[in-house]
C-alpha cells in the first residue's frame, strides 16, 4: 500500500507529474509513446472472460470464483472501474492491497486483468469538499451526489483529482505482469452539465473555432430573429430540446454537441497521456454503447489502441427472442469507428435492467450472442458480469452467476463457448470483415435531426435500419464509416438521411459515382451545410447531376399515404409514407411514381447512369419490407456483388477473412431449426464434419466454415 500525506492538490499534482515523468526518462527513455506493438492474446489464445468485482463478496470467496473462471475456460478479468473510493478513500492517501491480492489469485491462475480508471463515480468525499465538481442542472441547482456520471468535465478540480487517482493507479500498476491494458472511465456519455465553467469553456471553444464574432455570426446565421452576439460573453448555452416549441438556434446547437463531446474527447485523452507515459506497452480501449449518438465516437476512438462495446440486444427485443438485427449493426458501427476489429467489454449474461428486468436468455442464446459478434469482428469476449449483485442499482441485472453464486445453465453455457472459440481461434486470427459496401454513419446529422426532424417520424438510425436490415436479410456484410472515409474500396455506398453535407463531402461523392461507385441516398439527403444552415440550392443540390433529378417541393406524409407505381425492376404493391419528395427527373430512371393526385407527375424513386457509376434516389419512405429486400438485389446487381449464402428468414451470414482463408458463419436467430444452402465439401470447424449442399441448424445454432 503507498500513501501520501494530504497536501494541496495543485502541490501534490505538480510533484506526481514530475515524479512521473523522471522515471519515465529513465525506464522508458527512447520508448514511443504508443505501444510498438500490443499482444491480443494469451499464449496463442484469444482473451475470453468476464467483468468481475471482487469488492462485493468476501475475501474468502476470491479465490473459489477465479477457479471457476479458470475451469470455464476464461483467461482475462476487468477489474475496478467503479473503484475510486476504495482506491483512494480519503484525498491523498491510496490503498491498492485488496487489488493487488485479486491480481495475485489471477496469476496463481495464470489469467491476466485489464484495469478500468475509475473516474466514472467521484467518491462522495470529492463532492462533499469540491461541491463545484458535480454538474449543475439548467434550472441551476447541482445534480446531488449519490448515483454515476454526475461530475462536470469542465471543473479543473474534477481533471485534476481524476488525473491523480489514474496517474497513482497506472503508476501502482505499471510494473504488474498480470495487467495487460487500461479501459478509460466507463461508457462515457449522459453527461451534460451547464454550470458557468462549461458555459465560459464553450465561449473559448467557439473563438478557437470561429476566430471573429462576424464568421460565428455568419455561420449560426445569426440575423434570423435578430440573435446576432456582439461580445463573446453573450453566448448562451443553448436550448436543444426536441419539438416544434424548441427555442434555439439549429446551429448553435449543434456546435454546443460537438463542444460536449469534445469535453469527452478531451477527458479521456488526459488519461490516455498518462497511462501511454508510464505503461507503454499496456493496450488502452473504452467500453462504447454501440448506437448510443450523444458523443462523436469517431473522435472519441481516435486515442485508443482499440475499440471495445457493451452489447445487451435484449433491447431491441425485451420481452421476446427475434432476429437480433441491430447488435449486428452496432458491432458494424463499432468496428468502423476506427475501420478494425473490436472487443466485446461487456457482454449479455442474462436478464438486465435497474427497476425492472428483461426475459432469460434462451438456453444456447448466449452462445448465439457471442458468435454473432464474433462473425462481426469481435477479437475478445468478456461477460457482463460474472455474478448477479446482491446490493445496489442493478440488482436485476444478472450475472452468468445468480444471487446465490452457484455456477448453473448460463455459467455452463458460457463455458461451451469458450470451448467453441478455443476450437476455433488458430482459424479466426488475423482475420476481420471486408465489406464491398458501405453505409455512411454520420453523428452530426444525427445530432441535427435531433432538433429538426422535418418530418414526424424521421429518424437517422430508422433510416439506416431500413437498408442494413435488408443486406442483413441478403446475407451479405456490410461497412459503417464517416462521412470522411475513403470510399474508393467500395462497390456500393450508401448514405441514408444524410442531413448535414460540407460541399466537399458531396464532390466527393459525386467523384465517387463519377468513377464507376453505385451509390444511394433518400429523403432529406443534403439539406444543411457544415453549420446546420440550408444550403441554398435546389435538392439534392451539389448531387442534381450525379443523380439525374431535382426536388423543387416536398411534404411531410403524416396524415396521409401515396400508393406507388413500380417498373419491371419490382413486383409488387408498395405505399410511400411519412415523408414524399415531388422528384423531377431530368436525364434518371424513373424506378417507381406516385399513382396519386395531386403528385402522380412526379417521380418516388429514380436510378441515374453518371459516369462509369450509378446514383440511386428514394424519394419516400415505403412501408412494405419486401420493397427494400427488391432495392437491395438490384444495388447488389448493378455493383456485381453476389451474396456467399442465400440465407432463409431470421439466419444471419458474415464472412471473416484475411492470413489467406475466409472463415463463413452462419447464426440462426429463430426458435425453429433451420436448413440452409451451402458450399459442399467444406469444413464445418465446431464439428469437424464436411458439408454437403445443405447444413441443419439447431434452435439458436451457429456453424462456421472455412470456405
Amino acid at each position: 500500500m503507498s500513501k501520501k500525506e494530504p497536501l494541496s492538490i495543485q502541490i501534490i499534482i505538480l510533484f506526481s507529474i514530475l515524479l512521473v515523468l523522471s522515471f519515465n526518462r529513465l525506464l522508458f527513455h527512447a520508448q514511443s509513446n504508443s505501444p510498438a506493438s500490443i499482444a491480443f492474446t494469451l499464449d496463442g489464445k484469444m482473451y475470453i472472460g468476464v467483468d468481475y468485482y471482487p469488492e462485493h463478496w468476501p475475501q474468502e470467496r476470491w479465490e473459489y470464483d477465479i477457479q471457476l473462471m479458470k475451469e470455464a475456460g476464461f483467461n482475462v478479468v476487468r477489474l475496478a472501474e467503479f473503484s475510486w473510493i476504495l482506491l483512494e478513500p480519503r484525498e491523498g492517501y491510496f490503498e491498492f492491497d485488496w487489488l493487488d491480492k485479486v491480481l495475485n489469485l489471477l496469476n496463481k491462475y495464470n489469467m491476466k486483468a485489464i484495469l478500468g480508471t475509475p473516474t466514472a463515480v467521484m467518491p462522495a468525499w470529492v463532492a462533499r469538499k469540491y461541491p463545484e465538481t458535480l454538474a449543475m442542472k439548467s434550472d441551476g441547482t447541482r445534480i446531488i451526489w449519490g448515483g454515476r456520471k454526475n461530475n462536470c468535465f469542465s471543473n479543473g478540480t474534477y481533471r485534476l483529482l481524476s488525473e491523480r487517482i489514474t496517474q497513482a493507479m497506472v503508476a501502482h500498476f505499471a510494473s504488474s505482469s498480470i495487467v495487460i491494458g487500461w479501459q478509460t472511465d466507463n461508457e462515457f456519455g449522459d453527461t451534460d452539465c451547464r454550470c458557468h465553467i462549461c458555459l465560459s469553456e464553450f465561449q473559448d471553444w467557439l473563438r478557437n473555432k470561429y476566430k471573429t464574432l462576424d464568421a460565428l455570426n455568419k455561420a449560426w446565421g445569426t440575423h434570423f430573429w435578430g440573435l446576432k452576439v456582439q461580445t463573446w460573453a453573450e453566448i448562451t448555452i443553448p436550448d436543444s430540446r426536441t419539438g416544434k416549441w424548441a427555442i434555439s438556434n439549429p446551429s448553435a446547437c449543434l456546435d454546443w454537441d460537438r463542444f460536449t463531446s469534445w469535453l469527452n474527447v478531451r477527458f479521456q485523452a488526459d488519461q490516455v497521456k498518462i497511462i501511454r507515459e508510464i505503461c507503454p506497452n499496456h493496450f488502452i480501449t473504452h467500453n462504447f454503447m454501440g448506437l448510443y449518438s450523444g458523443l462523436n465516437y469517431y473522435e472519441l476512438a481516435k486515442d485508443l489502441d482499440f475499440v471495445s462495446w457493451d452489447n445487451y440486444p435484449f433491447f431491441s427485443n425485451w420481452n421476446t427472442p427475434g432476429i437480433k438485427y441491430d447488435a449486428s449493426f452496432s458491432a458494424d458501427v463499432m468496428r468502423g469507428l476506427k475501420q478494425q476489429n473490436f472487443w466485446i467489454m461487456e457482454q449479455t449474461a442474462g436478464p438486465f435492467g435497474w427497476g425492472t428486468f428483461s426475459r432469460n436468455p434462451r438456453p444456447g442464446e448466449i452462445r448465439n450472442i457471442c458468435f454473432q459478434q464474433l462473425a462481426h469482428g469481435a477479437d475478445a469476449q468478456i461477460w457482463f458480469r460474472w455474478r448477479t449483485c446482491t446490493a445496489g442499482r442493478e440488482q436485476y441485472w444478472h450475472g452468468l452467476l445468480g444471487h446465490d453464486g452457484k455456477p448453473l445453465r448460463r455459467y455452463e453455457e458460457a463455458k461451451q463457448t469458450a470451448l467453441d472459440y478455443r476450437k476455433i481461434e488458430k482459424y479466426i486470427a488475423g482475420t476481420t470483415v471486408k465489406s464491398e459496401i458501405a453505409i455512411i454513419y454520420d453523428y452530426e446529422t444525427i445530432w441535427a435531426l435531433s432538433y429538426q426532424q422535418g418530418y414526424e417520424g424521421n429518424s437517422f438510425h430508422d433510416a439506416i435500419r431500413r437498408y442494413y436490415n435488408a443486406f442483413f436479410r441478403a446475407g451479405i456484410n456490410v461497412d459503417m464509416v464517416s462521412p470522411e472515409a475513403d470510399l474508393s474500396k467500395y462497390k456500393l455506398v450508401l448514405a441514408p438521411d444524410l442531413f448535414i453535407l460540407p460541399d466537399p463531402i458531396a464532390v466527393k461523392l459525386d467523384d465517387y459515382i463519377k468513377k464507376g461507385g453505385v451509390f444511394l441516398t433518400d429523403c432529406r439527403f443534403g439539406v444543411k451545410n457544415e453549420n446546420n444552415i440550408c444550403h441554398d440550392r435546389t435538392l439534392p443540390g451539389l448531387l442534381s447531376d450525379a443523380l439525374g433529378i431535382q426536388i423543387e417541393e416536398y411534404e411531410s406524409l403524416s396524415e396521409i399515404e401515396y400508393k406507388l407505381k413500380v417498373n419491371d425492376k419490382f413486383s409488387g404493391s408498395f405505399t410511400a409514407s411519412l415523408y414524399s419528395d415531388w422528384i423531377i427527373s431530368n436525364d434518371a430512371e424513373i424506378v417507381a411514381k406516385y399513382d396519386e393526385w395531386p403528385v402522380s407527375s412526379y417521380a418516388a424513386i429514380t436510378r441515374n447512369k453518371y459516369g462509369n457509376g450509378i446514383g440511386w434516389y428514394v424519394g419516400t419512405v415505403i412501408k412494405e419490407d419486401a420493397f427494400y429486400d427488391q432495392l437491395i438485389k438490384s444495388l447488389l446487381n448493378d455493383a456485381g456483388i453476389t451474396p456467399f449464402v442465400q440465407p432463409p428468414n431470421g439466419v444471419e451470414i458474415s464472412v471473416r477473412e484475411g492470413n489467406g482463408r475466409k472463415l463463413l458463419f452462419i447464426i440462426n436467430h429463430t426458435e425453429n431449426k433451420q436448413i440452409v444452402p451451402v458450399p459442399t465439401g467444406k469444413i464445418e470447424l465446431l464439428s469437424q464434419s464436411k458439408t454437403i449442399d445443405t447444413i441443419e441448424l439447431d434452435i439458436l445454432g451457429v456453424v462456421v466454415l472455412i470456405l
